[in-house]
């Protein structure tokens, strides 16, 4: 699939001037309209959908890109619009501000997910492309805004696989991390596990909440059938006491939650189903690259 198939240049649309991605979304399905029939047709609702999808979350990706986009019911078609903008609008982009230069605004059907969600990791692909995006901010064409995209675009994967789902910004832990920074990150980060590597970046294993609390309780709590003789304070004392000393090397857990890079969506939502498995470590040659959770496949595959 190449995004370039999907993209007409009467839907290309340079120099639009927005002050806000709210404001985009409805300037570019207006314009859209007069062009193309099935958004037409379909106005009203591409722009709920979009403009529902946005107020959820997001879809800003950094690197001064944003992807709005929405599934319509009865929509027949998947349409792509694209273009710059005239001056730099502000979005929200992992609680920092950031510019939006280029957009992608994607309709489809309610039965076109895998689709949309290829053709939003072959935009996020470019998006990385520093030197495209350097490029895409001068062009003065429909036609070579085209021809520039089609001179960066690889052929996108016939399966979504763990390196379109994987979480990138889950840090992950060193050995000698103490375990009040890790209590501090599962709160921060609203995370229940964490990878572990070593100092070159190689997965070694995970930390939980529940090695947190297991080093809280006595040594000989696992002893007794019956623990309400203790007092309220006296389960935490020894990681009150030491969790600023104890680093993660001491307890941390070998771990088979693990999935390759070029793991399908299938073999993920397996292990995650008939394994029980609530988070997978994005691995290739046992080099650490992201995470996966149960949200990531709720999020980004079955409501994109």
């Amino acid at each position: 699939m190449r995004i370039s198939n999907f993209i007409s240049k009467e839907l290309v649309f340079l120099n639009a001037e927005s002050e806000t991605v709210g404001e985009l979304i409805d300037d570019i399905l207006n314009r859209a309209a007069e062009v193309d029939e099935e958004v037409r047709n379909n106005l009203e609702k591409a722009k709920k959908a979009v403009s529902k999808r946005e107020g959820e979350t997001s879809t800003a990706l950094g690197h001064g890109l944003v992807i709005p986009h929405g599934r319509i019911d009865g929509y027949n078609d998947t349409t792509v619009m694209a273009g710059t903008l005239k001056k730099p609008i502000k979005a929200i982009v992992r609680n920092k501000e950031e510019s939006i230069e280029l957009f992608f605004i994607i309709l489809s059907g309610l039965t076109k997910n895998r689709t949309v969600l290829k053709l939003m990791s072959l935009v996020s692909y470019l998006g990385h492309q520093n030197e495209f995006l350097e490029k895409v901010k001068n062009v003065r064409s429909e036609d070579e805004f085209i021809e520039l995209i089609q001179e960066y675009e690889n052929d996108i994967k016939q399966t979504v696989t763990s390196e379109d789902l994987m979480d990138t910004d889950v840090r992950p832990v060193s050995l000698d991390e103490p375990l009040e920074a890790v209590a501090s990150r599962f709160i921060s980060e609203n995370k229940t596990g964490l990878p572990v590597v070593d100092k070159a970046g190689y997965f070694v294993g995970e930390i939980t909440e529940r090695e947190l609390i297991e080093f809280g309780m006595p040594k000989y709590a696992s002893l007794v059938s019956d623990l309400s003789f203790m007092t309220v304070g006296e389960p935490f004392e020894e990681y009150f006491l030491n969790s600023a000393k104890v680093t993660v090397r001491e307890l941390y857990r070998k771990s088979k939650n693990l999935v390759d890079k070029q793991a399908s969506i299938m073999e993920i939502c397996f292990k995650m189903i008939t394994e029980g498995r609530t988070r997978l470590y994005v691995v290739e040659n046992d080099k650490y690259f992201g995470m996966i959770e149960r949200r990531d496949i709720i999020k980004k595959f079955l409501h994109i």
